[in-house]
């Protein structure tokens, strides 16, 4: 059945649930599949290719289903190209961070940012969030203190504690652009804000390429991060193309499902459920990497989903009082 677009905002809860899963399956897929080449490939050249593909699919598919190309056009093209900058910054703070820190650990620290969202969704959509909401959103960041560890000197990780902050950084950035899909979705499909955002991606790497494509700055660093961020291009050696182009369809996918889900759904509704991520990450970096969170991460993951949790539950429970005072 094709999706209703119209003035007002859409609240599709269901629908939009349904998208935000799909959408963390592939993320979880991509963040692998990064980790996984990082020694080989710099970052910008995985961002181009998986971008270029991306854009490829869903200008041929998710377009041509939604409308045609007229649906690109934008009365607001700053806004979109903010937003694209927004998801370039919070991919680029992830991903540095993903080639030194364990994926479970990235991710949980990355999964802040549904609380963000939630608490951001007060001054800059209207959304009304009770006391039990931001004291789990506390709860959560006591997670990500727990997770940074600050009465170590030394952590036993290659750039230590800045490092572990980048995630945290791309997770702001990630929030804000969420809000901004809520924003932008009252008008935009979700195949054109995602059209938007991969141009811009492609865009940013094509800058990186012509900047340092050649690593000509990777050899001044001894940081891995540094290193995946500025190495040069090679061309894919074996399976690693088809991994690479494994990055692009799934990018098409992650697109199109994440901007769908905050199009037609309140965001502190669907924002929760994106901690379905955690478990993947923990199984993905034990099966490949063998990495386990010790205790004090575990204790922080379990913080973050808690907060993230009590989000869910309090949204529930003001959604049933206002489906019973509507209907009296």
């Amino acid at each position: 059945m094709a999706l209703e677009y119209s003035s007002t905002p859409i609240s599709r809860p269901a629908l939009g649930i349904g998208f935000l899963l799909l959408g963390i399956a592939g993320i979880s897929v991509n963040d692998m599949l990064i980790k996984h080449l990082s020694g080989g490939y710099p970052l910008h050249q995985m961002v181009f290719a998986r971008s270029a593909l991306a854009l490829l699919v869903t200008l041929f598919f998710f377009v041509p289903f939604e409308g045609g190309f007229s649906i690109l056009k934008s009365n607001r093209p700053w806004l979109h190209v903010l937003r694209g900058v927004l998801m370039v910054t919070a991919n680029m703070c992830f991903f540095t961070a993903l080639a030194i820190v364990p994926l479970a650990e990235a991710t949980a620290l990355f999964f802040v940012a549904p609380l963000m969202i939630t608490l951001l969704s007060i001054p800059l959509l209207g959304e009304k969030v009770g006391p039990w909401r931001l004291a789990a959103v506390g709860i959560g960041f006591f997670g990500v203190m727990l997770m940074l560890r600050p009465w170590e000197s030394e952590l036993e990780i290659e750039g230590g504690r800045w490092v572990l902050l980048l995630p945290v950084i791309g997770a702001l950035a990630y929030a804000l652009v969420q809000i901004m899909t809520r924003k932008l979705g009252v008008t935009a499909k979700a195949s054109a804000l995602a059209v938007y955002f991969q141009s811009t991606f492609l865009l940013v790497s094509l800058v990186f390429f012509l900047l340092a494509g050649d690593g000509r700055f990777a050899d001044g660093f001894e940081n891995s991060s540094m290193k995946f961020l500025l190495r040069e291009w090679v061309w894919p050696a074996g399976s690693d193309l088809y991994l690479f182009l494994a990055l692009g369809g799934f990018s098409a996918i992650i697109g199109y499902a994440m901007s769908q889900a905050y199009r037609v759904a309140d965001a502190a509704t669907v924002a929760p459920f994106e901690y379905v991520g955690l478990p993947f990450a923990v199984i993905w970096g034990w099966l490949i990497w063998g990495e386990l969170p010790d205790v004090v991460v575990f204790s922080g993951i379990l913080l973050i989903i808690g907060g993230g949790l009590v989000v869910f539950l309090r949204e529930r429970h003001k959604q049933r009082q206002l489906s019973r005072a509507a209907r009296r």
